[in-house]
């Protein structure tokens, strides 16, 4: 959307008045590098072009007044600024308080009210990050709007804390910091443990990014997300007995074949076999997109997924079929689950002259084995969340 169509939309919800602030926020796909960001790995996300879009302003009460365009059937949603908890009856609201709520308990104070528009194009409860994408940009617009000296690091950070402790999903790092500062043809090469970060050129000569998305809907509270970061914490523990890490991405693979005796229970020495495999292959990724190696790219992207499957378990039915019909399809160079699992999307590396073979392939042979239809996105690389 053009800023000057955001600020229409605005008005014809709020009012003509002062003209709003203006901003978009992506959403991101990770590469590869998947359930890593909350045990000390390294991740390899980039920013899409895909995403939300925000128009905001001051009100002289203490009133915040809520309108997203995508949720149009519940109409302006009304919130106070003196009862910022968290409230499952009022929806995507949740998001925007929890940042307000982070920014004033981290010392940058909201004194007044705001009326808050906004719209996505992010398939929502697909994995591809709609949340972490409406925090952020309520970073921006808060940033903007009160003149904070936060910096769009500081952001990120807030928006995590804000999903952790407003939202009560325990999540990374990952998807904020990638939405915050993502550049335009770049994936980021981020070490989730001490957030360096180093942009990596990934200007795909003659391959597209095509995201599948399942259709399955779930939420990060409703699967098993938290229950994966608890097992990673537990294999953790027993493994410190043996080591002196503080993230389980501080053991090499051989590291690991050597520890792994101390843990007991199958399912914990499966859970922590994919994490530190999974850091590995990020590494052995980015060093195949600087060689300009695609083909080594997507087998890793391949291995990624089954990692997934068969040892971190969170696939399931729909992911599972969507990628293993990507692999069968002419074109397609590798195909992986990305985000959460449990549903959500996979994405794929795909000849440009074979997108809509492939699209039409993997399409049709999943509404033949699932029952419904699978969506796709065609992507480009974007830059971060930005004012208009």
């Amino acid at each position: 959307m053009t800023k000057e169509a955001l600020v229409q939309a605005f008005f014809k919800i709020f009012g003509e008045g002062s003209e709003p602030v203006t901003l978009f926020s992506p959403g991101r796909v990770n590469l590869i590098g998947e359930h890593i960001d909350y045990n000390g790995g390294s991740v390899f996300p980039c920013a899409l072009t895909m995403g939300t879009w925000f128009a905001g302003r001051k009100r002289a009460d203490h009133k915040i007044l809520c309108y997203s365009a995508n949720f149009a059937e519940e109409g302006i949603v009304e919130r106070f600024l003196d009862q910022l908890e968290n409230d499952p009856d009022k929806g995507f609201t949740n998001y925007l308080l929890g940042i307000i709520w982070t920014f004033i308990k981290k010392g940058f104070p909201v004194d007044c009210g705001m009326e808050i528009w906004l719209s996505g194009n992010i398939p929502y409860a697909s994995g591809l990050s709609s949340s972490a994408s409406v925090e952020v940009g309520m970073g921006l617009l808060l940033k903007t709007l009160f003149d904070h000296p936060v910096s769009m690091q500081d952001i990120a950070l807030f928006s995590q804390y804000a999903e952790n402790n407003f939202n009560k999903v325990n999540c990374g790092i990952m998807d904020q910091f990638i939405i915050a500062m993502g550049k335009k043809d770049c994936a980021v090469l981020l070490d989730t443990a001490t957030l360096n970060y180093t942009y990596v050129p990934a200007v795909l000569q003659g391959i597209k990014l095509v995201i599948g998305c399942t259709n399955k809907k779930r939420g990060l509270k409703d699967s098993k997300y938290n229950e994966r970061r608890q097992e990673c914490e537990t294999a953790l523990s027993e493994l410190q007995n043996g080591a002196d890490i503080r993230t389980l991405c501080d053991l090499s693979l051989k590291d690991y074949e050597e520890l792994e005796v101390l843990l007991k229970d199958p399912v914990l020495k499966k859970r922590a076999r994919h994490v530190i495999t999974e850091n590995e292959r990020v590494k052995q990724a980015v060093k195949a997109l600087k060689e300009d190696d695609i083909t080594a790219f997507g087998r890793l992207m391949d291995e990624s997924h089954i990692s997934l499957r068969d040892d971190y378990e969170v696939t399931g039915i729909e992911l599972d079929t969507l990628t293993e019909e990507a692999w069968k399809a002419e074109g397609c160079l590798g195909s992986r689950m990305t985000g959460a699992g449990f549903g959500g999307c996979n994405v794929s590396l795909v000849k440009e002259e074979a997108v809509e073979s492939f699209i039409q392939q993997v399409g049709d042979a999943y509404r033949k084995k699932i029952g419904y239809e699978t969506s796709f996105y065609t992507v480009d690389i974007g830059d971060g969340a930005v004012l208009l």
